[in-house]
C-alpha cells in the first residue's frame, strides 16, 4: 500500500534538491595568504602586493610558516604519509627517512664512489620527486560502448601528488623485517639516480599514453 502511494505522488511531489556546502569557512573571493617572505620580496617589486592590499585574505594554516625550516614538499610528504591523524610518527619516519639517506651517501663519499655525491636529504628528496613526476596520464572515456584509454596532460599539481604517492607505495610494499625509513631512504636515492621501480612506473605510463595516442580526440568529443 505504501509502495503504490509513494508511486501514485512520484509525479505529483517533485524532487527538491538543497545546494551542496562547501567544504570552506572563506568566500570564493578570499585569496590564499602570502606568508612566505621571499614571495612577499617579489610580490612588492612586481606590485602585486599593492592590489592585494585591500583584497580579503585567508589566514595561513597552522603548519604554514615562514621559517626556514618550513618547505611545502616536505610538509605535503609528511601529510601523504600520516596515517590515522598521527602527523608526528609521520614527521619521526621522514626525519628517520632523511638520517639513513645522509649516512648512506656520507658512507658512499668516505669509500670514494663518487666524486659529484649530494649529501643533502632534503636536495636528494626534491630531485627524486622530480625525477618521477609524470607528464601525461590515462583516463577511461566510453564511446560507442567501448572504454577508451584516453591520454591527457597532468597539471602540476597533480603530478606533485602522484609522484609523492608512487614513492610512498614503492616504499610500503616491503618485506615485514626491513622498516619503512630505510626503504624510502632507498627508493629516494633510486628515483634521485634515475633508476628504481618509480622511474620505471613512470616510464610505462609514457609508454602507455605513446601508444594510444591515436585516442587523443576522444578527450574533446
Amino acid at each position: 500500500m505504501i509502495v503504490s502511494f509513494l508511486r501514485s505522488t512520484k509525479n505529483i511531489c517533485p524532487v527538491i534538491s538543497f545546494p551542496v556546502r562547501e567544504m570552506s569557512v572563506f568566500p570564493k573571493h578570499y585569496v590564499d595568504p602570502i606568508f612566505s617572505k621571499e614571495k612577499q620580496k617579489l610580490a612588492k617589486e612586481s606590485g602585486e602586493f599593492a592590489q592585494l592590499l585591500h583584497v580579503p585574505t585567508k589566514p595561513p594554516k597552522n603548519d604554514q610558516s615562514h621559517s626556514i625550516f618550513y618547505n611545502e614538499i616536505v610538509n605535503k610528504m609528511i601529510n601523504y604519509m600520516t596515517k590515522g591523524g598521527n602527523k608526528k610518527l609521520a614527521r619521526e619516519l621522514l626525519e628517520r627517512t632523511f638520517e639513513n639517506i645522509k649516512r648512506t651517501q656520507i658512507e658512499r663519499l668516505n669509500l670514494g664512489k663518487g666524486d659529484n655525491i649530494i649529501v643533502d636529504p632534503y636536495a636528494l628528496l626534491f630531485q627524486a620527486i622530480e625525477n618521477c613526476r609524470p607528464l601525461l596520464n590515462v583516463t577511461a572515456i566510453k564511446r560507442g560502448g567501448v572504454t577508451y584509454q584516453v591520454p591527457v596532460p597532468v597539471t602540476e599539481k597533480h603530478s606533485y601528488f602522484l609522484s609523492m604517492k608512487w614513492l610512498l607505495e614503492a616504499a610500503r610494499e616491503k618485506e615485514r623485517k626491513i622498516h619503512l625509513p630505510e626503504k624510502l631512504a632507498w627508493e629516494i636515492l633510486d628515483a634521485a639516480h634515475g633508476q628504481g621501480r618509480v622511474i620505471k612506473r613512470k616510464n610505462d605510463l609514457h609508454k602507455l599514453c605513446e601508444n594510444n595516442r591515436a585516442y587523443a580526440h576522444y578527450r574533446w568529443s
